[in-house]
């Protein structure tokens, strides 16, 4: 796949780093987050900036949207979560119960639920309708970076300064697993696509030709060890370690496709990985400093970097 920028920047915008991006599911919008307490909304395609929602009064260190789209979550070092009315863009709800950084959120596959992970250690559910936090998940012993949950909304993943990753079964709020392959902060785990499994078995046979096949399901995370690895969340193994970043791993997902692990870091690059093979196919020098998070359009071929220079960049993959 060839790779280039389509757009070199999307400029009068934040006024300190960007921490996330991501694409609306429905409409030609892209949603940014900063450390300046702002979220801000972008035609992806023109780069025009459309409106900003204010209401955090202190970094906002995610967003995320239900899978319609009408409602946005946001978390902040201001402890608290947003969600915000995506029709309207105004502010429904205000959560309260972490007792630090929140720095993670996510809606279950139902939207009715939201999952947080925060510096108290702690990762949470909230219920939409009442804002209510209907459970608790402690185990991580340092900052639980970010909570995410599995496709099928059984299962959270979480990652921390404690260098575990850590699988929760939601229904029960156990940690049936902990992972310790990284020997530092874990700062991104996400779970693979059911388009995934052929292609990481396929991963997994090129190692070990006898390997039984395996169902998954798979997750990937990037540390600060500079490593990106692959585990079997069924028998709790790391499968592939991919090793190519010159620093910290801020972000690694899954291509839409299932064949590429796509990937950003401290060292201002944009990488694609053919899994299969275990190496780096495509490196591109993506902003001016630290890359700190990226999303992939679920289908159109668009890919969004946002960086410590405080900008948002848009690529195409044709």
């Amino acid at each position: 796949k060839q790779w280039y920028q389509r757009r070199v920047a999307i400029t009068a915008g934040h006024r300190m780093p960007v921490t996330r991006v991501i694409f609306h599911p429905v409409y030609n919008v892209m949603v940014s987050a900063s450390e300046d307490g702002s979220i801000k909304v972008w035609d992806y395609e023109s780069g025009d900036f459309e409106r900003t929602l204010k209401g955090h009064t202190d970094a906002v260190n995610d967003i995320a949207f239900e899978s319609s789209g009408k409602t946005l979550a946001s978390c902040s070092s201001d402890l608290t979560i947003r969600l915000w009315d995506f029709v309207g863009f105004e502010c429904m709800k205000t959560l309260h119960g972490h007792d630090h950084t929140v720095s993670s959120v996510q809606f279950v596959p139902t939207g009715d639920f939201i999952v947080s992970a925060s510096r108290d250690k702690s990762i949470k559910v909230w219920e939409v309708s009442t804002g209510y936090c209907t459970k608790t998940l402690l185990g991580h012993r340092e900052w639980a970076r970010i909570a995410t949950i599995s496709p099928d909304g059984k299962l959270i993943a979480s990652g921390s300064n404690d260098h575990t990753i850590r699988i929760w079964n939601i229904a029960t709020k156990e940690c049936t697993m902990e992972l310790r392959d990284h020997d530092h902060v874990v700062e991104c785990v996400a779970w693979a696509p059911e388009l995934c499994t052929p292609h990481i078995n396929e991963a997994i046979k090129t190692e070990n030709a006898k390997a039984a096949k395996s169902e998954g399901p798979f997750l990937v995370s990037g540390s600060r060890d500079k490593t990106i690895k692959v585990f079997d969340v069924s028998t709790g193994s790391c499968i592939i370690s991919l090793i190519g970043h010159d620093n910290w791993v801020r972000q690694a997902i899954f291509h839409p496709s299932g064949k590429f692990i796509v990937s950003c870091g401290d060292d201002k690059t944009l990488r694609v990985w053919d899994f299969k093979n275990r190496r780096c196919t495509k490196t591109i020098n993506a902003h001016e400093h630290f890359v700190t998070c990226l999303d992939f359009h679920k289908s159109t071929p668009y890919v969004i970097t946002g960086s410590v220079d405080q900008l948002c960049k848009v690529w195409e993959c044709r």
